[in-house]
Parts: structure tokens; sequence; C-alpha cells
């Protein structure tokens, strides 16, 4: 099936896959050749794509999720690759979201405070697994 994952900044990534694994609003969907159709809102998280032998591992903020005629696509709010992904900044991203969580502020200002956490920690995790790939390979 045809993949296509883009942001407001670029297409991200396009190819033949024969597996998606994307996070939705209720848990992770497994997407397959052939798959009905589905429209669906994704939540922060890891975006896995298979290709035979190969995987691939994306950080996805959120965004849309659309299954149509053996093709899908991605409107996500953000997505990075692995390798795109600056842990020293995902790591003070955290740090930061933290200290946000702990001043006490509004509802709101929880709200986003534990989103920022969750994107963040989102990005470090899949930065991470890249990296503890390519170290026993």
């Amino acid at each position: 099936m045809k993949i296509e994952i883009i942001s407001a900044e670029r297409l991200v990534y396009s190819d033949d896959v024969d597996i998606l694994v994307a996070p939705g609003v209720d848990g992770e969907l497994g997407i397959h050749p052939h798959h009905a159709p589905l429209l669906t809102y994704l939540q922060p998280g890891e975006l896995k794509i298979l290709k035979g032998s190969d995987e691939t591992v994306l950080a996805v903020s959120g965004g849309f999720l659309e299954v149509f005629d053996n093709r899908v696509v991605i409107l996500a709010d953000t997505a990075e690759q692995a390798e795109e992904i600056d842990e020293a900044r995902a790591q003070e991203a955290i740090s930061k979201a933290k200290d946000r969580m702990s001043q006490r502020g509004s509802d709101l200002d929880l709200q986003r405070a534990m989103v920022s956490l969750r994107k963040a920690e989102v990005r470090l995790k899949v930065s991470r697994k890249k990296r503890k790939r390519s170290d026993s390979i």
C-alpha cells in the first residue's frame, strides 16, 4: 500500500509499505494492505512502518490518518524520523514541561504542559530506539 506522511512544512515520507502501526486516539492502529476506509485522529506517539524486513520509526505529535483505496495519508502536526531528532533538545523540552507542571498554574496550563511532556518523551524514545538499533549492528 502507498503511504504519505505530510507535515505543514514538507513531505516527510512517501513509499509503498507492508504494514503501518499508528498511535490512534483509542490505541495503536495496525493498517495492512487493502484495509477498510478509515479516518481518525492521531495522538502523539510512535509511527512504525514495516517494509519487508526494514522498520522505520517516526515521532508524530498528532494529526489525522486517512485510509482509502489501498493508500494511507497522514497529515501530521509534526513528524520526524529518528535521525532528525536532537536528543539534547528533546531532553530539555522534557525538563521544561516538568517545571511547568510543577508550577501549579491553571488547568489549561497543566494540560498544555502534559501534552508538551508527552511529545518530548516520544521524540526522545524514537531517537534512542534508532540509536540502540545502530549500536547493535
